[in-house]
């Protein structure tokens, strides 16, 4: 028993609509498949020892399962330990490093894919290494460190640091330059030999080329500071001596910053103009187009070469392409569709992914077979990116095996059996689906009209989130699995289905706490907006709301409207049954994001946190983000508050200099209360079925939790770490 699709279902001829990513592409002497490539990330999969092993094999030969043309590796030292940003980060610095290279070039191969070495020294910014004593090499001692990049971490994410190491600077002599540039070389070479089919060169992201080239780094008199040509030499001289080191039929490119946001002094678009053509002429054989910023500001670390917003970079990319005749690689934020009509239009040459094809590394086989609607959609929750600040592997929210590839030999998924899946949400359906496609006969009860659960009110916040509830809504219409709504899962409707295993996905439970006047009509818990916004109804929202609403709420649920996410975010923005000024208690996810959304619709926000943070539950870059947009536009954010009391006039609290606070309010919206309840689960087993719980029903754990819980409880714990 298989998966059923609908016949025509979205169905296209193979790869039409890309065509122009399909098509065939050449960089150098270089023959590529395709336009896609898979762009260097930072993983930490690779050995204590810097060495490639089997973790860091598997992770990129699914990729080359995928169908990308090419590989670019994660940042690979060329003067490893020295120079590493990151630990178990891969090091292309001795001969020692041969062997797992030439087995992570052969597997690849394997798969019809070609792989890139991308050549690495972290320069100023090599904090990893600095822990162990290696001095940061640059231009110039930088000056002092100013902004609020720090002042976002939770304090456990700050431990992961180890503490404070204040590191030694290696200003380079002209004899230590030379020896940076024999490293790159002698990086090459070793590259060459290990089977790798081309070389990309970091000259970016403020490592050491970056930071020579950069004008807020390089303070230097010498022939290697100054004017623009003196502060291009060494990436010149780095391109010139990999060029001699390879050959000229080995090809070579350059990652180049378009600009640094941000700094007040810096490297301009007008300067990676003039540099690109500079890199043309000395041989590079492509371009890769990326950017920097001022690394002291929060909201720029997903500003710049990750970018929040689409295309962010892909006018830097047109404006670069204008002055070569090589190919330009473009990356940052780009969707599928738009990356054909941008690389139709002539913006690129090759399009780089990264956060999309960890969601997904099936990504480019999925388009050339006309599937687009099965590509796992990444949701830019920055939980990828965000592992990287706190020196862990990568992982994926949305596909628990991304990191974990070199396991999956030893999951065991059940097959030919009966399962009962409770709970419609992110973990109900994705077990459901994952049950299905191993060709087990699959129920999925949900309670109420619709599948969801709270993702679909995550989705109403946040859209990028809408983009997985409707994958897996459309995962489970397209497969075997008995869906039944507006159904309770009871012990005698489990004893019909006579069920092998029941898998219990219900969720968390959101009481209200125990605040003074948390009863009074104008308070509201995150279940009440949830229901509200949703088209939804309970007894305490009818008390709560005038009769406009309820006959809004009731007219919304009949014609479906509400169950239309966009149409109630733009609906939203005209009217809501919420006054003026909104105080939110809890500064979680949930609070933050719902914030976020009030603001955006014209109310004035004040969240008030009991702990010392905002935004736990939020990934690094997603709140190095948020939290700062929010006191933007003007939303009063009070940590560490006490004594909280909610009042007919507003919500009065302590702060922790013992400072009395009355924020007026119209709407208080209790964000706070959510935990995990098994006691559905702990009912079935006592009525002999045997159960396991997945999702926030063991505590909150979010998207990430929900999807991990659920591929763990299919595919095996071995196969599957708990994070």
């Amino acid at each position: 028993m298989g998966r059923r699709r609908v016949v025509g279902e979205g169905r296209q001829s193979a790869g039409k609509g890309f065509s122009g990513l399909l098509s065939p592409g050449r960089i150098g002497r270089m023959d590529l498949r395709n336009r896609m490539f898979v762009t260097a990330m930072g993983v930490s999969l690779a050995e204590d020892d810097g060495t490639a092993g089997e973790r860091l094999i598997a992770y990129h030969e699914e990729q080359a399962k995928g169908g990308a043309a090419l590989i670019v590796t994660g940042v690979m030292g060329v003067a490893w330990p020295v120079g590493a940003v990151q630990p178990n980060q891969l090091g292309v610095s001795d001969d020692r490093f041969l062997p797992g290279l030439r087995r992570l070039t052969s597997r690849v191969h394997a798969h019809g894919a070609k792989i890139a070495a991308q050549l690495h020294q972290g320069g100023l910014v090599a904090a990893h290494s600095a822990q162990f004593g290696h001095p940061l090499w640059g231009p110039s001692v930088p000056g002092p460190f100013a902004g609020d990049f720090p002042d976002y971490f939770l304090p456990e994410e700050l431990a992961a640091f180890g503490g404070s190491v204040v590191p030694s600077v290696k200003v380079l002599t002209t004899e230590d330059i030379a020896t940076a540039v024999r490293h790159y070389a002698d990086g090459a070479r070793r590259a060459k030999e290990a089977g790798f089919d081309a070389c990309e060169i970091h000259g970016g992201h403020g490592y050491l080329i970056s930071s020579f080239l950069s004008p807020s780094t390089n303070k230097r008199t010498d022939e290697y500071g100054g004017p623009l040509e003196n502060r291009a030499r060494l990436m010149l001289e780095v391109l010139a001596a990999v060029r001699e080191a390879v050959g000229p039929d080995f090809p070579v490119w350059m990652k180049l910053d378009s600009r640094e946001f941000g700094k007040s002094v810096g490297t301009t678009l007008d300067d990676a103009r003039m540099v690109a053509r500079w890199l043309e002429a000395g041989g590079a054989d492509a371009i890769a187009v990326t950017a920097y910023h001022d690394v002291g500001q929060a909201k720029l670390h997903s500003g710049s070469n990750i970018p929040h917003e689409p295309e962010m970079n892909i006018p830097a990319a047109i404006a670069i392409k204008g002055e070569v005749s090589i190919p330009i690689i473009a990356s940052g934020r780009v969707e599928p569709d738009r990356g054909e009509q941008r690389f139709q239009e002539g913006a690129f040459d090759f399009l780089a992914m990264g956060r999309k094809v960890l969601a997904d590394p099936h990504l480019p086989n999925k388009l050339a077979a006309g599937r687009p609607q099965d590509v796992r959609p990444c949701i830019y929750c920055y939980t990828c990116v965000s592992t990287a600040y706190v020196r862990q592997q990568v992982r994926c929210a949305v596909r628990s095996e991304t990191g974990f590839e070199y396991l999956q030999d030893k999951a065991n998924p059940p097959s030919g059996k009966r399962y009962v899946v409770i709970g419609g949400g992110p973990g109900g359906m994705e077990a459901a689906r994952r049950l299905d496609a191993q060709g087990n006969k699959v129920t999925l009860i949900e309670q109420s009209d619709r599948l969801g659960g709270t993702l679909r009110f995550a989705a109403l916040a946040y859209e990028p989130n809408e983009r997985i509830l409707e994958w897996l809504k459309r995962e489970i219409e397209a497969s075997n699995v008995d869906v039944r709504l507006k159904t309770t899962a009871t012990p005698e409707l489990l004893r019909t289905l006579e069920p092998d295993e029941v898998i219990v996905a219900t969720g968390a439970v959101r009481d209200m706490p125990p605040i003074p006047g948390s009863d009074l009509d104008h308070v509201f818990s995150g279940d009440d907006m949830r229901k509200m916004m949703l088209g939804e109804s309970s007894d305490a929202l009818k008390r709560k709301t005038g009769l406009a609403t309820r006959l809004a709420t009731k007219i919304g649920a009949a014609t479906g409207m509400t169950a239309n996410l966009d149409f109630v975010r733009k609906a939203t923005h005209q009217w809501m049954p919420l006054g003026d000024r909104v105080v939110i208690i809890g500064g979680e996810l949930v609070g933050v994001e719902l914030a976020e959304f009030l603001v955006e619709r014209g109310r004035t926000v004040t969240v008030v946190e009991e702990g010392p943070k905002f935004g736990k539950g939020l990934t690094v870059v997603r709140r190095l983000r948020l939290i700062p947009e929010l006191r933007e536009h003007g939303v009063a954010l009070f940590a560490e508050a006490k004594d909280i009391r909610i009042t007919p006039e507003g919500v009065a609290f302590a702060t922790p200099d013992a400072e009395a606070h009355l924020i007026p309010a119209d709407t208080v919206i209790v964000a706070k209360g959510a935990h995990g309840d098994t006691s559905l689960a702990d009912a079935l087993r006592s009525n002999g079925f045997k159960v396991k719980e997945v999702g926030d029903c063991t505590g909150v754990g979010y998207i990430e939790g929900a999807i991990r819980g659920a591929t763990r409880a299919v595919l095996g714990e071995e196969a599957i770490p708990q994070v």
